[in-house]
């Protein structure tokens, strides 16, 4: 299983996607986190199963909410999510993190 890193980019996607959410609804927002959570474990698991989206990042789709984690792989066991990007933002918005 690799390390996981949150850089702090994507930590702040992350919170204001989960500030947004728990002002509509709790249950969201748990899920949200939950869904969240699964993802980094799936990643974590198996980090090149999933699409590249350029030669260096890799992309897994949240289940259930319209969000993607963007990673990369460091060294085979450490990896860094470099954003938590929502599916209507701007494509490329975390290209220079």
């Amino acid at each position: 299983m690799a390390d996981v890193v949150i850089l702090k980019a994507a930590a702040d996607d992350y919170t204001a996607a989960l500030r947004w959410y728990a002002e509509r609804s709790i249950a969201a927002a748990a899920g949200f986190e939950t869904a969240i959570s699964q993802a980094i474990e799936a990643i974590a698991l198996q980090p090149l199963w999933y699409p590249a989206c350029d030669e260096r990042h890799r992309f897994i789709m949240v289940r259930g909410y319209p969000y993607q984690l963007i990673y990369r792989l460091d060294s085979p066991d450490f990896l860094a999510v470099v954003a938590v990007a929502h599916g209507s933002r701007a494509p490329n918005f975390w290209l220079n993190r």
